[in-house]
């Protein structure tokens, strides 16, 4: 990401990180404004408080989801579960390059802020919501190879849980083991939906086939 120039850019940036760091709760203004290297006149030039930079933060990751974590991805392959994948391997290269730190700034953001807090909370809600969008598009596009009751939004929400939980595991352990687990249950769950239509169809054509030598038989 370039680095940020305005005073207000500053900020947010400042807040990116520090947040992420220490928590919403322990990131102080004194922490905000000596990252951001600006005085308190000039943050309450931009913000009127703490939370409302929350909200400006919250919405940078929203409009940094596709060209900085879809995009990349989905330019790898143009396979739909290969896409799915390479989405949580770029999380997989985070934890990596962070020694095991790394944590979804959303996923923390969310466990901390006061439940009562709904503006940050409904931002926070159409990140996740757009990070299961992209994932819903590939998930679409097999959805003639997948059992026919699956429930594509269901799926695309349960590849969020999973993702999220495999780096608060990792996190955890100082460890990628979990992160890799995981994500190999989850590629070989779509392996199974997918080899389950299969013999689905197989089962299908072969009972027509039944049927047909039976009425040629009568």
């Amino acid at each position: 990401m370039a680095k940020p120039s305005g005073t207000r850019d500053r900020l947010i940036e400042s807040a990116r990180f520090l947040f992420w760091e220490r928590g919403f709760a322990g990131t102080s203004m004194a922490d905000l404004l000596s990252h951001a290297g600006v005085n308190s006149g000039s943050f309450y030039h931009f913000f009127e408080s703490k939370e409302a930079l929350l909200r400006a933060v919250l919405e940078t990751y929203l409009m940094a989801l596709r060209p900085m974590v879809v995009n990349p991805a989905y330019a790898q392959t143009e396979e739909p579960v290969r896409r799915i994948l390479a989405i949580l391997a770029g999380y997989r290269e985070r934890i990596l390059q962070t020694q095991c730190k790394y944590g979804c700034p959303l996923g923390r953001l969310a466990l901390e802020i006061d439940p009562e807090n709904r503006p940050a909370h409904e931002l926070i809600a159409e990140n996740f919501r757009g990070w299961i969008g992209a994932v819903r598009e590939c998930i679409d596009q097999i959805k003639d190879g997948l059992p026919r009751n699956t429930d594509a939004e269901a799926l695309a929400t349960y590849v969020l849980a999973v993702m999220e939980g495999a780096v608060m595991i990792s996190r955890s352990y100082a460890s990628i083991e979990p992160f890799d687990q995981s994500i190999a249950q989850l590629r070989e769950h779509f392996q199974l939906l997918l080899a389950s239509r299969k013999a689905e169809e197989g089962g299908n054509t072969r009972s027509r086939s039944r049927r047909r030598t039976a009425d040629s038989a009568s």
